[in-house]
């Protein structure tokens, strides 16, 4: 199903990466991989993997979470669907709200656009609350700014009491 939304020729999309089952650092690392094979798209930014404390559930490992920046042709809501079947080929199962995951991808942003169709708000609801999606973002789009939010810096200063660190790599 394609969204009424149309694309630009072509439009950079920000994705949130994240696991906490099945070894959460393989699961990042070939997310990145499948990013890197969506049609008409090119993967252009990761950042480094950050370990993060589970929010809501708090009775689950740890994540590992990251933030992909690519290019792309695919209209918001296809990209959307291409994201949620990477999630479902690593064998994601949506059991419950914040329950542990093997592979969680959130569509970020899509350029600047703001949106709240069914299904799809960009940009996402939460990002702006979440240092384990600003830390990374950051790193990749220092300059960035959350459409009606603001500076992805000021929003990450609010975060400050979420525990964050860099993950080692394998």
């Amino acid at each position: 199903m394609t969204s009424g939304i149309k694309p630009q020729l072509l439009c950079h999309a920000l994705i949130a990466l994240g696991s906490n089952l099945e070894d959460p650092v393989f699961q990042v690392q070939r997310a990145f991989e499948e990013l890197a094979r969506l049609p008409v798209s090119r993967l252009l930014l990761c950042s480094s993997l950050y370990r993060s404390a589970p929010i809501g559930r708090l009775d689950q490992p740890d994540f590992i979470n990251a933030v992909a920046k690519i290019e792309t042709m695919l209209a918001p809501q296809d990209l959307l669907k291409a994201l949620l079947e990477i999630e479902h080929r690593c064998g994601r199962l949506r059991q419950s709200l914040n329950a542990p995951r093997i592979l969680d991808l959130d569509l970020l942003m899509y350029d600047d656009l703001q949106c709240h169709e069914p299904g799809l708000t960009l940009p996402h609801p939460r990002m702006h609350q979440r240092a384990f999606v600003l830390q990374p973002l950051m790193e990749i789009e220092p300059d960035c700014c959350i459409p009606g939010r603001g500076a992805v810096a000021e929003l990450l200063a609010t975060c400050a009491g979420q525990r964050l660190e860099r993950a080692q790599q394998q």
